[in-house]
């Protein structure tokens, strides 16, 4: 089985530091209500302003961060604490909050960045070292009370393999939430199930020509992580029941990627190194069964597929290694 290792760590912190304090090329989601609204991307946010977009960026900061909580010695250690002891400052938190409170910007990455946020809070919250997460921390406090506010307004999933995707924002949200916030767990909580429990037999017309994540098979790792073991293996035979067999057959075989360096296509490298996080968390829930085993075949399928061009193009480099690393771990 492909796994990380100090090597493959130390490849991805270099190219995460390469491209988050890179301001451009950039994408901004910038609501403009006039003339004085015309900004760069670094005097917009002052800590996520590179990596192409500021998702991206803070995806970037929590490789950063896992890395160097799970290798301490890596030879970019130093370059990492000093990258967060130079940008991850009061006075950036408050103008990244600053940004936020416009009136524009309510829908400002939702729901895909709010969950990024948040799971950089939760792996900060990890570190020995509790700076970075005591100053970020004012920052996760808008997202928890953004998703406080919309998601009993949410009556319906986004079922999407794309940044609207709502398994995978609440997905990435429950390990900050669990820790920290019963509340919000719960309420993410109920909100899965009220979406997602009643689903079966998945058809998995998938993938889209721009899709980085299964809606698939994130929805089923959603549901893995906020329902008991039991409960998941019941949910996952009706929502998969034909999995043993291989079928749908279309979340087996990885997608093919024609164009690296057209940014949308790029996108399905990532499908392919999420779908294999996906895999590898369901066949550990599944455990000694047929399924488990065709769905860990899946998985190697996928990463080999997609690890070798983690690098080598920025439309893919500025992220793909953030999926690369979640398929590793899982």
């Amino acid at each position: 089985m492909t796994q990380l290792t100090k090597a493959i760590a130390e490849k991805f912190a270099a190219l995460a530091l390469a491209h988050v304090s890179r301001e451009y090329p950039n994408i901004m989601q910038h609501a403009l209500a006039g003339p004085e609204d015309i900004v760069g991307p670094r005097a917009a946010h002052p800590i996520f302003f590179g990596s192409y977009d500021w998702h991206s960026c803070v995806h970037g900061y929590w490789l950063l961060a896992r890395l160097m909580r799970r290798y301490p010695d890596l030879a970019h250690t130093s370059a990492i604490k000093a990258l967060f002891a130079e940008q991850i400052t009061a006075a950036n938190v408050a103008g990244e909050i600053a940004y936020l409170a416009r009136p524009g910007a309510r829908g400002f990455e939702r729901p895909y960045g709010w969950g990024w946020l948040l799971a950089l809070q939760a792996e900060l919250d990890e570190h020995a070292d509790k700076r970075a997460a005591e100053t970020l921390r004012p920052l996760a406090d808008v997202f928890v009370a953004r998703f406080k506010a919309f998601l009993p307004l949410a009556d319906y999933p986004i079922r999407t393999g794309v940044h609207s995707s709502t398994a995978f924002a609440l997905r990435l949200a429950a390990d900050y939430a669990e820790p920290a916030d019963g509340e919000l767990f719960d309420l993410m909580r109920r909100k899965v199930i009220a979406w997602y429990s009643a689903d079966a037999d998945a058809q998995a017309w998938e993938p889209s020509q721009d899709d980085f994540l299964s809606p698939t098979l994130m929805e089923a790792e959603c549901m893995r992580r906020y329902l008991a073991p039991d409960a998941f293996r019941s949910w996952c035979r009706r929502f998969l029941p034909d999995a043993r067999k291989g079928e749908p057959a279309t979340l087996f075989a990885p997608a093919r990627v024609s164009d690296r360096s057209d940014g949308k296509i790029a996108h399905l490298d990532g499908l392919n190194l999420s779908r294999a996080w996906c895999w590898r968390s369901i066949a550990r829930a599944l455990g000694d069964t047929p399924a488990a085993s065709v769905a860990r075949d899946a998985a190697e399928r996928h990463i080999a597929a997609s690890l070798p061009h983690v690098a080598g193009d920025y439309m893919g480099e500025h992220w793909l290694a953030t999926f690369a690393l979640l398929a590793l771990e899982a």
